[in-house]
């Protein structure tokens, strides 16, 4: 074996181990840009979520991330209103959006609930759409005319309904929620959480039993 044919061979190796290095390296860059920030998953709330109410002591926060054009959302809805009243103030029940992309409207409804939070209708907005989800769901076309003929019926200022609703801000406080949610696990709607933990749930008995843990 000449000297050249060595030199070759070693310069081979050499460029081959370099290569691997860069290799785990930018596997270890993407590994670390793409691992989610610990301190954004240790709470399934955030200072400007919504609460239904707050229960006197804080203690337990139920959380549902929700779709307004998802049907079983839409189903759950009525039931969740009974744990309200049923769990009266020892239970926080917190609202946060999660708009699936498959559904044409949830977007819009979101952001028309937004748009009335800002002007302290969140509740009423929500409520709403969910009292009529069998209207405008499922269609294809867009409903953001509708939504703001809600916005008349609940008497809020059209014009700041108009700015709101198109706000660049009111559409970041949406997707808040989504990214929120996304790390958290959450893929679906509804997604509960309860004082932090994820639950499994397979009916309304699932629900009750995971608030009367919390609040023991």
């Amino acid at each position: 074996m000449t000297t050249v044919t060595k030199v070759n061979i070693i310069m081979v190796a050499a460029i081959a181990v370099i290569a691997a290095i860069m290799i785990t390296m930018n596997i270890k860059m993407n590994d670390e840009q793409d691992a989610p920030d610990t301190a954004s998953l240790a709470s399934s709330t955030h200072s400007t979520s919504h609460r239904l109410n707050v229960a006197n002591d804080g203690a337990v926060e139920f959380v549902e991330f929700v779709d307004f054009e998802c049907e079983v959302c839409g189903a759950v809805y009525p039931y969740l209103e009974q744990l309200r009243t049923d769990y009266g103030d020892d239970v926080s029940f917190v609202i946060r959006y999660f708009p699936l992309p498959g559904h044409h409207n949830s977007m819009n409804a979101a952001l028309a609930v937004e748009a009335a939070a800002q002007q302290g209708a969140f509740e009423l907005m929500y409520a709403k759409m969910f009292d009529t989800q069998t209207q405008w769901g499922e269609q294809k076309v867009s409903k953001a005319t509708l939504f703001r003929q809600y916005a008349a019926d609940l008497g809020l200022d059209l014009p700041q309904y108009d700015v709101d609703v198109a706000a660049a801000s009111t559409l970041n406080r949406v997707q808040l929620d989504f990214d929120a949610g996304q790390k958290l696990g959450v893929n679906a709607t509804p997604t509960f959480f309860a004082n932090d933990q994820k639950l499994l749930v397979e009916s309304i008995d699932d629900l009750r039993a995971a608030l009367d843990a919390a609040i023991k």
